[in-house]
C-alpha cells in the first residue's frame, strides 16, 4: 500500500490554481513563454492547433498553464461540446447548411489542367455546387479558340476560361485574344503554373524556387525544393496545405470570383 506523503510546501509558495477555458474554435490566444498569438482551428489528441493572422498554422500540446487570454495565464482544455457547423466555406462565401446542389447551368468553367480544376474545387467547391456551375479542364489552351466554337457560348450558356501565364506578349496572350465573343470571359493570373497560386508560407517555405528557362518547371521545383521529383506526389503535397482562400494567392482568387459571377449572370464581361 502506497503510504501517503502529505504536500508540505508552504500555501504562499504554491502557484495558483489559473482559469480553464475550453478551447473552442476561434478562440484567440498567446502561447505562454512565446510571441506566437493565433486562433483555435483544431483541438485533438491532446494538443490544440492554432493560425496566426498570416496563416501560419502549429500544433502545442495543452499543457496547464500554457496560454495567455488577454494577458491573463489560462489552462486550455478540449471543447466541452462539439464544434458547430461551419459558418463559411473555404473560400470564405456564408456556408449554406444542408443545401442541395443545383442542376447544372448550361454555362461553365474551362481551366487550363487536371491541377488547375482541382485547386478550384478545393476552394469554391461548394459555392460552385450552390450556383451549379461545373469546372471542365482543357488539358492546354492552344484549341481554345475551336473549343469555344464548339461550345456555342451564349447570354444563357455564358463560358468563364481560367489561363494560366496570362502576361503581356506571351503566347497565352495571343490566344485568348483571339477570343472576341461578349458570351465568353477569359482572364487570367501571371504566374508559370497554378502551383505559384498557393502562397509560400502555406508549404512552409520563404519563396517559391526561381527554375532556369529551358527545364521543366514542376521537376525543377521538385528538385530545389529537395521533393522526390515525383510531380504528380508534389502536387497532392501542395493541394493537401490548401484549406481555404487564405492560403492563396489574391490574384487567383479575384480571377474565380470574377468567372463565377460572370457565369452565373452577375458579372459583365
Amino acid at each position: 500500500m502506497r503510504e501517503y506523503s502529505p504536500d508540505l510546501t508552504p500555501q504562499w509558495k504554491r502557484p495558483k490554481p489559473v482559469p480553464e477555458v475550453p478551447a473552442d474554435p476561434d478562440l484567440v490566444v498567446e502561447v505562454a513563454g512565446t510571441d506566437f498569438c493565433g486562433a483555435v482551428v483544431a483541438c485533438e489528441a491532446g494538443t490544440v492547433t492554432l493560425e496566426d493572422r498570416f496563416g501560419k498554422r502549429r500544433v502545442f500540446p495543452l499543457e496547464p498553464r500554457g496560454f495567455l487570454l488577454e494577458g491573463a495565464v489560462v489552462t486550455l482544455t478540449r471543447p466541452s461540446r462539439a464544434p458547430a457547423a461551419p459558418l463559411r466555406t473555404a473560400s470564405g462565401s456564408v456556408a449554406v447548411p444542408g443545401a442541395r446542389a443545383r442542376v447544372a447551368r448550361a454555362g461553365r468553367i474551362y481551366v487550363e489542367g487536371r491541377h488547375d480544376a482541382e485547386l478550384v474545387e478545393r476552394v469554391w467547391g461548394d459555392d460552385l455546387r450552390i450556383e451549379g456551375v461545373v469546372v471542365e479542364y482543357l488539358e492546354g489552351i492552344d484549341d481554345l479558340a475551336a473549343v469555344v466554337a464548339d461550345f456555342a457560348p451564349g447570354p444563357d450558356a455564358r463560358l468563364g476560361v481560367l489561363v494560366d501565364h496570362l502576361v503581356p506578349g506571351s503566347k497565352e496572350s495571343r490566344i485568348a485574344a483571339s477570343v472576341t465573343s461578349s458570351d465568353v470571359l477569359v482572364v487570367g493570373h501571371p504566374y508559370v503554373d497554378v502551383w505559384q497560386a498557393v502562397k509560400p508560407s502555406a508549404l512552409g517555405i520563404s519563396a517559391w524556387p526561381v527554375v532556369p528557362p529551358g527545364q521543366d518547371w514542376k521537376t525543377g521545383v521538385c528538385r530545389a525544393l529537395g521533393w522526390p521529383e515525383n510531380t504528380g506526389a508534389a502536387w497532392q503535397h501542395i493541394l493537401s496545405r490548401v484549406r481555404s482562400y487564405k492560403d492563396l494567392e489574391p490574384v487567383l482568387l479575384g480571377r474565380v470570383e470574377e468567372l463565377i459571377d460572370f457565369v452565373t449572370g452577375g458579372g459583365e464581361a
